[in-house]
């Protein structure tokens, strides 16, 4: 089972499953409450918009990265990172994506030493 997971994969793949689970611990918060999801992200002052647009370009760089990244190292459904991050959470496929990143970067490396 721990074939390729190396400890820098590791730390990658708690922090996809914090990201995942402190975001969702709020979103949940939110429908129950039947909040305006939009509205509270976008409305709720300068602080608020300023750290929306902050998270908002590192998801889309961070985006790029994956794609690029994917397909340079032949990573298969790069793409479905970016797609599941819209379903999920960016704080969840992102580190999912560099835990994966870093095995696939074991497995290279496990193969040239023979």
């Amino acid at each position: 089972m721990t074939k390729h997971w190396t400890p820098l994969a590791f730390v990658y793949l708690a922090l996809s499953l914090a990201g995942l689970i402190g975001t969702w611990s709020f979103n949940i918060l939110a429908i129950v409450g039947l909040r305006d999801f939009i509205g509270d992200w976008v409305g709720s002052g300068p602080a608020v918009s300023s750290l929306t647009v902050d998270l908002l370009v590192a998801a889309v760089a961070g985006s790029i990265l994956i794609i690029v990244e994917a397909r340079r190292l032949g990573m298969r459904w790069g793409w479905l990172y970016v797609v599941l991050s819209g379903l999920t959470a960016f704080a969840f496929t992102f580190p999912l994506f560099l835990a994966m990143r870093e095995r696939t970067l074991q497995a290279a490396r496990a193969a040239a030493e023979g």
